[in-house]
């Protein structure tokens, strides 16, 4: 075995809740280090445009905000399925999160009296989003990164996650590719934090970048952890026609508004008292909604519109929306509306975690999209998820640090080595095999599969049809090839390697779907279209039964002080 690399504490990602958590365990007087598949500012953190929550007040229209409403509103457009104690904390723990960034350098925008600038969004009740521009998730990943050089942290760039490694105490380390070199290594560690991010290339149709393939989520899966509400899967109401791109929600926070093909202002029809600030599973919805009945324009989209907003809040509000609108769209959103069509965004579904981030095993935590704590429930709020990488990184970084404290004792030397001499057996294995499909043919089937059957609307006709044909699409990757012999920077290699995780997320999402027979936030069944709550208030756990496949089970929601009640906007 390759000499053995050991620390205290190892992240899996680099992005913001990451580098969070990395700065909690450092300050605590604990060796830490970041393992990451990209440069950690290159994380997908960075492509956050519209915000983070916190109930500042500092907004004319927000004094009377309090982290109890925000909480309310997390819950409510959770559509009650986010476990509530967990919301409260993010709501409570907001402020003072995001006035830590601030005082790290964070580049808020400002009201002229020098206070954090907020902005509305879509299923608040008061303008509480904190907003650098339309580039806030850049300028925090930047932040904490500097915030990780000065302290030292050991990051190790361009290593991809193949293995988490397990004995009888738990989570011991992980087995990683190193692409630039295709070196396989394995990483002891006293506990293991997964901050690997979403998963949303699962889907052809996503404004997630190509690095999004929940590599982290799937080693999780696979180690005996379960996935929790895999089924709750958001799509972004606007991304740009044709590339998908992610056109943000302050966009409409600012005053965008939306129209369809006969000039109509539709919104009126779906959410009369919040017009374009609904959440953002109603939005999608109704624009799918006006595109399928022949009220979007040839191609499948509708129009964004700020041109009454002025030349000078657009280039200094928006900036960025701008330039995406005019490089990829060729249109001047100061002269012309911005085409826009839903597409897949987040993944409100992960890897169960508490409010700690403490999963199923010991020793192994998980944090930001690749988690489910719950606290967006069946559908995430804009500028909760930079929030959830903040409270929660920091959270789970603090027990990480308890972990250690309270001893985790010597892991099974051996239990390292045949993880790793597996993935070495494993990898030659799929290097010498002559014959089978590529890799890319399969990934592309699936991701078709899941935008087809597994999208905005659903059906049970539909989700059955993915579900065997995802079932079909994982025993077809047992016989995959590859086109790429090489070791150093095969791409070919990587990309077979996450497709196998990628098709277990997909199918376990698609079995969730069929499963649950009710709509409820971003899970919106044609033929079940009401809430159940006295069937399906519950979350979905899915694990590995002794043959390897999936199997579902449900745990009860967790309900505070806020009651189900119908969800009206």
């Amino acid at each position: 075995m390759s000499e053995l690399l050991h620390h205290d504490v190892l992240i899996v990602g680099g992005g913001l809740s990451g580098l969070r958590a990395a700065v909690a365990v450092h300050d605590a007087g604990h060796d830490v280090a970041v393992l990451s598949k990209v440069y950690p500012i290159r994380s997908h953190s960075g492509a956050a445009q519209g915000g983070v929550n916190a109930s500042l007040g500092n907004h004319p229209d927000g004094a009377d905000d309090s982290w109890e409403l925000h909480a309310f509103d997390t819950i409510k457009g959770s559509d009650y399925l986010a476990d509530q104690n967990r919301a409260e904390i993010l709501a409570r723990e907001a402020p003072a999160r995001v006035i830590e960034m601030e005082h790290w350098g964070a580049y808020f925008s400002r009201f002229d009296d020098g206070r954090i600038a907020q902005r509305p969004f879509g299923g608040a009740g008061f303008p509480r989003t904190c907003y650098a521009a339309d580039r806030t998730g850049h300028h925090l990943l930047h932040t904490l990164w500097q915030q990780c050089q000065k302290r030292g942290i050991e990051i190790y760039p361009e290593w991809q996650l193949t293995d988490i490694v397990t004995d009888a105490g738990g989570a011991r380390g992980v087995v990683a590719l190193h692409v630039q070199t295709g070196h396989l290594q394995v990483f002891s560690a006293g506990v293991v934090i997964l901050a690997g991010g979403g998963h949303g290339r699962i889907y052809g149709s996503s404004t997630n970048a190509y690095i999004n393939t929940g590599s982290a989520t799937a080693a999780a899966y696979t180690a005996g952890a379960r996935l929790e509400d895999m089924e709750f899967v958001q799509f972004h109401p606007t991304t740009l026609l044709g590339t998908n791109i992610l056109i943000s929600e302050g966009v409409r926070g600012e005053g965008g508004l939306l129209f369809n093909s006969k000039g109509e202002r539709f919104m009126g029809d779906y959410a009369p008292s919040v017009m374009e600030l609904a959440p953002r599973d109603i939005v999608a919805r109704a624009i799918q909604t006006e595109v399928n009945e022949g009220r979007g324009f040839e191609g499948g989209y509708v129009q964004l519109d700020i041109r009454h907003l002025g030349a000078d809040v657009i280039k200094s509000r928006l900036p960025g929306i701008r330039q995406i609108a005019m490089d990829f769209a060729g249109v001047d959103p100061i002269e012309t509306p911005i085409p826009v069509q839903p597409a897949q965004h987040y993944s409100m579904g992960g890897v169960s975690s508490d409010e700690n981030g403490q999963t199923d095993i010991e020793g192994l935590l998980a944090v930001g999209e690749c988690s489910c704590v719950s606290v967006h429930g069946s559908n995430r709020l804009g500028g909760n998820s930079l929030l959830e990488t903040l409270v929660f990184g920091k959270r789970a970084g603090d027990h990480a640090v308890s972990l250690l404290e309270t001893g985790r004792g010597d892991a099974d030397a051996a239990a390292l080595a045949d993880a790793l001499a597996r993935r070495e057996r494993s990898i030659r294995d799929l290097s010498d095999r002559k014959s089978g499909e590529r890799q890319a043919v399969i990934r592309r089937e699936m991701q078709e599969v899941m935008t087809d059957d597994v999208g905005v609307y659903r059906e049970e006709a539909g989700l059955a049809r993915a579900v065997s044909a995802l079932a079909a699409l994982k025993e077809r990757y047992r016989g995959v090839t590859l086109d790429s012999a090489g070791s150093r920077l095969n791409y070919d290699l990587i990309d077979a390697l996450e497709l196998g995780g990628m098709l277990e997320l997909a199918h376990i999402t698609a079995l969730g779907a069929l499963a649950r027979t009710e709509s409820r936030g971003s899970h919106w069944r044609t033929d079940h279209p009401a809430r159940d709550d006295e069937r399906w208030m519950k979350h979905t756990m899915a694990t590995r039964d002794a043959s390897g496949a999936p199997e579902l089970a449900y745990d009860d929601v967790i309900v505070t002080t806020y009651e189900p009640m119908e969800r009206k906007y």
